[in-house]
């Protein structure tokens, strides 16, 4: 998940917490026993300066700013209550901190330095695992950020000049590793000289004298939405938000990207994502079909290895997974599409072995050609679930809606039971009432969850191996493999699953994960959440977070998704492979029900 900078009182409170936020973040906390990774970044963290003389519960403007650009890289001063009110999330939860760029009248070393001992200093509660410096550099020129020449090349000479002022000051006193640091934070990458490669060429890679020739890069991180208000070039549609292909599609160009970070043995994240940027569309990032996309995009990602998507928050985004204050005349509230997060959150689990592979369909039905998409994951080397994604419209109005019938082939499972969890609402144009699961988040009021009645049942597989399985028009299916999803091995920790994990990762080791108590709140503000033990890092194999790319965009808001395998990491094992050739030999075939 990420946080737009400016909006982060609104999200975890002023004064008094923000429960209803606090207890959304426990939720997921408690499926997987790790928080998601958050991102602190977004255009204003350009327009921030810390200030350690500020006081007050939320950003003041500066009176007299002296930075450059159309809004100045100067205009907000925050101070201590910033991370006094970060410090209220979920303990250990994963922290990329966004820090100033833009700014760089002669004092901006010493700004920036202040800021990062701030962060370094009073983060308690969760993790600070990065820091990503500037956002979107590649847009300073048009946010008049800087003049003149500005590419890769200024880009990178200016990056590690602040990267060794923060370790050398504030990092390596502090017993951090140099390669602390997030490049390039990128929105109009593809084309450009801040490509990873372009990048690499001019040296972003090299390593100072003061780091014993280590490099200040941890791993790469890039943004994009899917639709950008008044940057993309056509009217966005529901329907076509939900053709699978459109993303596969506009993803093309990133693949290279995250090729080439691998290839340069680094991991891949996207940190800024959504539906729609900057504040999503009413009417379609808001609805439970941008639900179904959004879990789609999570599993899609991470078939990808992608490290880890965080959607963008912020407190007026349509996109956002919840309201956390009151806007366009309504409360808080949680949208259907926090459901994605709890799906692909149940689905990576606990055991730390999670693995994910994308599943060919073979001739699909014509009028459901790039509706249908299927995913497997693995646990410890087994099967372990099958995600049968049909996202064929189909509105709340319609009385007789139709279904897709997936003939699975898995001889291996024959005559075992597999247990099935519906992601559901009344129809794609439904803004409510969606339950995954036997959970909906809706019905408290407070974030919490409220028990409903499972009707999803369960289907055996034939002694031939084969099952059929019928997933409505907009909805999707996870078929758990030996007990209800949520429970069984994936539900379990596996200490030396998740050791071997951390060991893989830039992220330390850390013990095993544990529970968190979800505050009572009738209405926010509230208590805080209190946590009775510290869990581990978020080292799953596979993330839930937010992130944001595209073009020119205003600021946004961030969630998230969990990770795939890293690079490096064995891959899906051979009866994965031996699935996905079933599947395309025929073993899911999809027709009418």
């Amino acid at each position: 998940m990420g946080i737009e900078p400016s909006n982060l009182y609104s999200f975890m409170g002023g004064r008094q917490t923000n429960t209803f936020s606090i207890n959304l973040f426990a939720n997921l906390a408690n499926i997987t026993g790790v928080p998601p990774h958050l991102r602190i970044g977004g255009n204003t963290e350009d327009n921030m300066i810390y200030n350690s003389s500020v006081t007050s519960y939320g950003l003041i403007t500066n009176p007299n700013p002296v930075g450059q650009g159309a809004y100045p890289s100067d205009l907000y001063w925050f101070g201590p209550t910033y991370f006094e009110v970060l410090n209220r999330l979920p303990p250990n939860t994963p922290v990329t901190f966004g820090m100033n760029m833009a700014y760089q009248e002669s004092d901006y070393l010493t700004h920036l330095v202040e800021e990062a001992s701030a962060a370094v200093a009073m983060l308690k509660t969760p993790t600070l695992v990065s820091f990503e410096i500037g956002n979107e550099p590649d847009l300073y020129l048009q946010n008049g950020f800087r003049t003149g020449q500005w590419t890769g090349t200024n880009y990178t000479t200016q990056w590690q000049t602040r990267c060794d002022a923060v370790y050398n000051q504030v990092l390596q006193p502090a017993g951090y590793r140099p390669n602390f640091f997030e490049p390039a934070c990128t929105a109009n990458t593809i084309g450009t000289t801040f490509q990873i490669d372009e990048l690499d060429q001019r040296g972003i890679y090299a390593a100072s004298a003061d780091t014993d020739n280590t490099t200040f890069v941890s791993q790469w991180n890039q943004h994009n939405y899917f639709y950008y208000i008044g940057v993309s070039g056509y009217a966005l549609t529901l329907d076509y938000l939900m053709d699978l292909s459109q993303t596969t599609a506009q993803f093309a160009a990133w693949v290279a990207q995250i090729t080439q970070a691998h290839n340069d043995g680094y991991q891949f994240a996207l940190r800024e994502m959504a539906s729609v940027g900057p504040v999503g569309l009413a009417g379609i990032s808001d609805t439970f079909g941008a639900t179904l996309w959004t879990l789609n995009f999570f599993l899609y990602t991470a078939s990808l290895n992608v490290t880890g998507v965080q959607m963008h928050m912020t407190d007026n985004s349509f996109a956002a997974p919840w309201q956390p204050i009151e806007n366009y005349n309504r409360g808080t509230y949680v949208r259907s599409t926090y459901y994605a997060w709890v799906a692909m959150d149940q689905l990576i689990g606990r055991a730390c072995s999670t693995q994910l592979v994308n599943i060919p369909i073979y001739q699909p039905p014509q009028n459901y050609a790039n509706r249908l998409g299927v995913y497997a994951t693995y646990q410890q080397g087994n099967l372990a679930a099958i995600v049968l994604m049909n996202t064929r419209i189909a509105n709340a109005t319609e009385a007789n809606k139709p279904s897709m019938q997936f003939n699975l082939s898995l001889p291996t499972l024959a005559g075992q039971t597999l247990y099935l969890a519906t992601l559901t609402a009344d129809g794609a144009d439904s803004f409510s009432n969606t339950t995954f699961n036997g959970l909906s988040y809706e019905q408290s009021g407070d974030g919490t969850a409220t028990t409903v009645p499972i009707t999803d049942g369960t289907v055996q597989v034939g002694t031939d191996g084969t099952v059929l399985i019928t997933v409505r028009d907009s909805q999707a299916i996870i078929a758990n493999v030996g007990a209800q999803l949520g429970t069984g091995t994936g539900a379990t920790y596996n200490a030396s699953a998740c050791a071997a994990l951390a060991s893989s990762t830039p992220l330390p080791s850390t013990p095993a994960p544990h529970s968190y108590t979800i505050a009572a709140a009738s209405s926010y503000p509230a208590t805080a959440l209190q946590s009775s033990a510290n869990p581990p890092q978020n080292t799953g194999k596979v993330t839930t977070g937010s992130y944001a790319t595209g073009t020119n965009r205003a600021a946004a808001g961030a969630t998230a998704t969990r990770r795939a395998a890293a690079p490096g990491m064995p891959t899906p094992p051979p009866s994965a492979m031996m699935l996905a050739a079933a599947l395309a030999a025929g073993g899911v075939v999809a027709g009418m029900a």
